[in-house]
């Protein structure tokens, strides 16, 4: 797991599971983004960052020309690297495998169950909503909630071990709308 998260820092950020995890309080309200929010991602799902730089992991929703999402590949990622002057980049294999992908199974024709390649124990869902509109959805605080973004918080450690302070996950409650989130150790 700590050559996992190594590899995260190395190339970015980490989302993680609860599985194992130690809690935090749960939040009375939500921290705002102190780090670069991207704009302009027509399908932007979610997004993930970390402290030690201002570069952001992608997660869109991958459509194909015809407007269905790609069934093989219905997310697609990629960085905006905000310190190379917003420049957008696809990941390399080693992000790709071992940090930030996401293994993909199909559900149905609309459904899918997406996890980090990193650390599978944390299952996400991208499905549709009433509207038919794309979320990724989670459990946040034992309530469905659409992820919006995720933060890793490290201080300290070694270039190989980082220490991994804590994971926040960040979103709305999927039936009400109000802004939830999480904070764990992993």
């Amino acid at each position: 797991m700590k050559l996992f998260i190594a590899m995260l820092l190395l190339s970015g950020s980490v989302v993680s599971g609860q599985a194992a995890v130690t809690r935090y309080p749960v939040f009375t309200e939500v921290q705002k983004d102190t780090l670069p929010v991207p704009k302009n991602i027509k399908n932007l799902l979610f997004y993930v960052q970390r402290d030690p730089n201002i570069n952001t992991v992608i997660y869109e929703l991958n459509l194909t020309p015809e407007g269905k999402v790609n069934e093989k590949e219905p997310v697609k990622i990629y960085w905006i690297r905000y310190a190379e002057k917003g420049e957008h980049k696809e990941l390399n294999y080693f992000q790709r495998k071992l940090a930030y992908g996401l293994d993909v199974k199909k559900l149905s024709a609309t459904n899918f169950e997406l996890r980090f390649v990193c650390y599978p124990k944390l299952a996400f869902y991208l499905s549709k909503d009433t509207n038919g509109k794309y979320h990724v959805y989670t459990d946040i605080n034992q309530k469905k909630a659409i992820l919006n973004r995720a933060f890793v918080r490290i201080k300290g450690g070694t270039f190989w071990v980082p220490n991994v302070v804590h994971v926040n996950l960040f979103g709305r409650e999927a039936a009400t709308g109000k802004e939830i989130s999480t904070r764990f150790k992993p």
